[in-house]
């Protein structure tokens, strides 16, 4: 069975995400370039579901883009930032399951990346770039500032909050469950990454 895609267009940058896969998004500058970095991906992915004890094949590269949502500057600023239609209709208790199991898997990801690696991370090529810790709570505050859109005002980080929102959404919600749980998880996985490319 083919991957199941959403592909967001903005006017700088195309971002591919996996139908139902929360973190497995990657950018491009179109359409194409986009799908081909998710499917460069997918290996590193793997290594994500796996803590979810689900399986995802390595090689998993045939995609169906079932949505092409227009971007907007979220889009072109370098995240996923467009609901699709899709993730606005209310989850089975069973795709609710999974999806929590695959955000846990991408936090839980995170933070064994963050005990491994060293604070002085590598430079990038410009020699800008955060350090390991200095990432981490980039992460952490963005979290904090999506949980507005469930309904949560957050002053502390609390998964467990997190978790229960998004297992009971209110459909008065700025953001779909499952557009929150693609969100979180695209961006602790993109530091995740971010940091194993980055250790010297």
């Amino acid at each position: 069975m083919p991957i199941r895609v959403y592909v967001e267009q903005g006017a700088k940058k195309a971002f591919a995400s996996a139908a139902g896969w929360p973190g497995w998004c990657r950018s491009g500058k179109d359409e194409a370039r986009a799908l081909e970095a998710l499917a460069a991906y997918a290996p590193r992915y793997a290594k994500v579901t796996r803590l979810a004890g689900i399986e995802l094949a390595e090689d998993a590269t045939d995609f169906e883009v079932v949505e092409r949502l227009p971007g907007n500057a979220t889009t072109d600023f370098g995240a996923p930032g467009v609901p699709s239609k899709e993730e606005a209709n209310p989850q089975s208790p069973a795709a609710s399951t999974r999806m929590l199991a695959l955000l846990d898997a991408a936090w839980t990801y995170l933070d064994q990346v963050r005990a491994t690696a060293p604070e002085a991370l590598r430079k990038g090529p410009r020699g800008g770039g955060r350090d390991r810790e200095k990432m981490y709570a980039h992460v952490i505050e963005a979290e904090l500032g999506y949980s507005r859109h469930i309904g949560l005002r957050l002053k502390e980080p609390d998964r467990d909050a997190v978790r229960e929102a998004l297992r009971h959404p209110n459909q008065d919600n700025r953001w779909p469950a499952a557009y929150m749980a693609r969100r979180i998880a695209w961006h602790a996985l993109d530091h995740a990454w971010e940091m194993e490319d980055r250790i010297p």
